[in-house]
């Protein structure tokens, strides 16, 4: 249920009586966003008319060196930039203008939920009154994002004889939403702030603002600490580890239990010496190992693979669950939270005969998805480069092949949409902008996203790579049933979905690098160039 600070709201015919020059709007903003500065967030805003204090506000910060500001025209784009920045950076501050504008952070609002990863929204809104009444933008923003979001503040709009005590509200309201969106498992806030004319003034400066707090206090957040009690598995029971998405903040957990590891290529994990890499093929065709698994413990998000999922629905597997960012996972018949450190004592046979068995990745010598994950892999070192996976074809081929080495990857596995997953690359780009970012994604998740190829100047020299693996359409359904129920020409109309765009010019008109390699030796060569790069290569 959203929350309601109280605040007197004027008539619309006294708004008449305020100066021009004092608007409680400016001033509440001022606050709010100079607290937030006092946070260390960073702001990511889309222009609009009812959040114009609000981005005012931030734009004196950003301009006095204490803060910093990211624009874009396109509000879905602009959420999962903020996301992606969140992934490593902590949470990120949106601000949009009312009415669709806020609609269109629904999907990143979404992700960033099942990700667990912090945001907090400043939503300008039109006063409470004109809700209902058919007036102009005005749509009901209060419970927008239902349970997406950890809470919704929902406050009226500041008036003139409120001006006294709209710092001291300003800084409660911030406070509450930084530990809401920075807690053990963080998540979006939206503070859903209504504003009434005069919408801005050019006083007072939220920079000046933010020296008085810093002057007065000095902002602490206290992290929680993991409970380090201690979880006995009796693991002479065959038992296995399944890591799905962000099981690394676990990882000498994982690394100690001595395990056969089942590692999603965006685990963090793979690249310990117990990852069997070959666990999917392994799981399709050595029943002798696989009927003898009793126990798995899960950790991270698996979403990738149904074999995967049919062995932790089976009857007579019991399922442990280590609770991480991405929150609850709990498939299974019978499933066992545990908070505390695991620990046990396992067979050293087991293990072995695991890894006995072949990687099953073989090599290849033309430039196919197997060669572009092998050779993205390998030029593609923890300490300085960063791999966005997008939900497409190319990231369950990793699954399959993706060698035992150490990288940093993220993929939105949180719902698993292809949505934005240009914008999140260039977040996490700007978050880290002394690495190289590498996208992978096919040529219907480019094209989703093709907007957030636009670029900002101020966001700076960023050394972006797109890897678009363009099979003409989402192939990615071929391994679907319905493949094989429906027509070909049906199947192709109306889930392979075949689009015909040149590549090539729509980075040219977007001012990005385009190159077109056609084998193994042009793709390694392309892999070497700096600043923002599409990287298209074309598959049959």
């Amino acid at each position: 249920m959203p929350t309601s600070y109280e605040i007197s709201v004027i008539a619309s015919e006294e708004i008449t009586t305020i100066s021009m020059t004092e608007s409680p709007a400016q001033m509440f903003s001022a606050h709010i966003i100079a607290e937030l500065a006092a946070w260390g967030r960073v702001f990511w805003l889309a222009p609009g008319a009812r959040s114009q204090a609000l981005a005012i506000a931030a734009a004196q910060v950003t301009e006095a060196g204490k803060a910093n500001l990211h624009v874009r025209i396109d509000e879905r784009s602009l959420g999962f930039g903020a996301l992606g920045a969140a992934v490593y950076g902590g949470p990120q501050v949106i601000i949009t203008t009312s009415g669709t504008a806020v609609a269109n952070l629904h999907p990143a609002v979404l992700e960033a939920h099942h990700s667990g990863l912090g945001l907090i929204l400043l939503t300008a809104d039109r006063p409470a009154e004109l809700r209902d009444k058919g007036a102009n933008q005005t749509t009901n923003q209060v419970g927008i994002f239902a349970d997406a979001v950890i809470e919704c503040i929902d406050v009226p709009a500041p008036t003139e004889k409120d001006i006294p005590r709209l710092p001291q509200l300003a800084k409660e309201l911030v406070e509450k939403a930084v530990l809401l969106a920075w807690g053990k498992r963080a998540q979006p806030v939206q503070l859903n702030l209504q504003f009434i004319e005069p919408l801005s003034s050019v006083t007072p400066n939220a920079a000046e603002v933010l020296e008085e707090i810093w002057a007065a206090d000095e902002k602490a957040l206290v992290e929680e600490t993991e409970d380090e009690s201690t979880f006995k598995l009796d693991l002479t029971k065959p038992t296995v580890i399944v890591a799905g998405a962000n099981a690394g903040s676990h990882l000498a957990e994982i690394e100690s239990l001595n395990l056969p590891v089942f590692a999603e290529p965006t685990s963090g994990v793979r690249h310990l010496a117990a990852s069997v890499i070959g666990y999917r093929t392994l799981l399709a065709n050595n029943f002798e190992l696989l009927n003898q698994i009793e126990q798995v413990i899960v950790y991270g998000k698996p979403t990738l693979s149904r074999p995967i999922i049919a062995l932790l629905k089976r009857e007579d597997i019991t399922v442990f669950v280590r609770e991480g960012q991405m929150g609850s996972f709990s498939i299974g018949n019978e499933v066992t939270k545990v908070t505390e450190l695991i620990e046990g004592t396992c067979s050293p046979d087991w293990l072995k005969a695991w890894m006995s068995e072949p990687d099953h990745i073989g090599t290849s010598s033309t430039l196919d998805r197997h060669a572009i994950i092998a050779k993205t892999w390998e030029r593609s070192p923890a300490d300085n480069t960063i791999l966005v996976l997008g939900a497409s074809q190319l990231i369950r081929e990793a699954d399959f092949c993706a060698p035992r080495l150490e990288v940093r990857a993220w993929a939105n596995r949180g719902l698993s949409g292809i949505d934005g997953t240009i914008a999140t690359a260039t977040g996490i780009a700007i978050q880290e902008p002394v690495k190289q970012v590498r996208a992978l994604m096919g040529d219907l998740t480019f094209l989703h996203d093709v907007g957030s190829l636009a670029i900002d100047p101020n966001d700076g020299e960023l050394n972006l790579q797109i890897i678009v693996a363009n099979d003409n359409g989402g192939k990615i359904f071929s391994n679907l049933e319905v493949a094989q129920s429906v027509e070909a020409n049906m199947f192709k109309r109306i889930f392979q979905t075949p689009q015909i765009v040149y590549m090539g010019k729509l980075a040219d008109a977007y001012g990005w690098q385009y190159v077109n390699p056609k084998t193994v030796e042009e793709f390694e060569s392309a892999l070497s160039l700096t600043g923002r790069v599409v990287i298209e290569v074309v598959l049959d």
